[in-house]
């Protein structure tokens, strides 16, 4: 039974996605470092826009849905590190379109 839902369920795609995508990189001391941090911020997007659906209050709410939409962009800011390639920006283009969708939510909960 699948208990995401449906932006939970992009987010994790998402992150697999990014996942599959380092596999590509050239792995150098360099990389090393950015791979890391790309890896974390990809996948703590979802992670903590699901902590934000636990229904802990409002403020808990509002906080961790910004600290996810901070990941979407801290995403998009370690792309930025890789050669280009269709499969980096299409990452990018997610990623971007994941921090308007949050954007939107905190709006709408402000």
């Amino acid at each position: 039974m699948n208990t995401f839902n449906e932006l939970e369920q992009r987010c994790l795609v998402f992150s697999n996605r990014v996942k599959e995508y380092y596999r590509t990189i050239k792995y150098n001391v360099i990389n090393k470092v950015y791979i890391s941090q790309l890896i974390r911020s990809s996948s703590s997007i979802g992670a903590n826009y699901i902590e934000a659906n636990e229904h802990l209050g409002q403020k808990d709410l509002l906080m961790r849905i910004k600290i996810a939409r901070k990941e979407s962009k801290e995403t998009i800011y370690w792309l930025h590190h890789f050669e280009e390639s269709e499969e980096r920006s299409q990452l990018m283009d997610e990623a971007e379109q994941l921090r308007k969708i949050l954007s939107t939510i905190i709006n709408k909960l402000s």
